[in-house]
């Protein structure tokens, strides 16, 4: 490749920015434990509460850790979960445009899987 530099700053905002998006939907659930209320989708029969502490580590702290770049592959499957999870059990009798954002997510956790953080990460130091 010609330009490294730019394929780096790419791969950078490849995992920044879903992941900051991301945290809008998590840090509403971290809230909501926080204080107290543990009511939450129950897909696997696990309990609402270890539900919802599931979806808090694919959706707050999986994306924090993709954000600076530490672990990121490894990082990047939880969230990836998270999403299947959203877009094929918790919207999986929904129509395409509900599942679509989860979808999109999902893509977005599959690619960081497979070509990591690129060297601006902690990763990379």
């Amino acid at each position: 490749m010609k330009n490294t530099s730019s394929v780096h700053i790419g791969l950078a905002l490849l995992r920044i920015v879903p992941s900051a998006f991301m945290l809008t939907h998590g840090i509403p659930k971290l809230m909501r434990l926080i204080n107290g209320n543990t009511e939450f989708a129950d897909p696997f029969g696990i309990g609402q509460a270890p539900s919802l502490f599931l979806a808090i580590i694919g959706e707050v702290v999986c994306p924090l850790l993709m954000i600076i770049g530490f672990k990121t592959r490894w990082a990047a499957i939880p969230a990836g979960i998270t999403m299947f999870v959203a877009a094929f059990i918790a919207h999986g009798a929904d129509p395409f445009g509900r599942k679509e954002l989860a979808l999109m997510y999902l893509a977005f956790f599959v690619i960081i899987i497979l070509v990591g953080p690129g060297k601006y990460s902690v990763d990379k130091k």
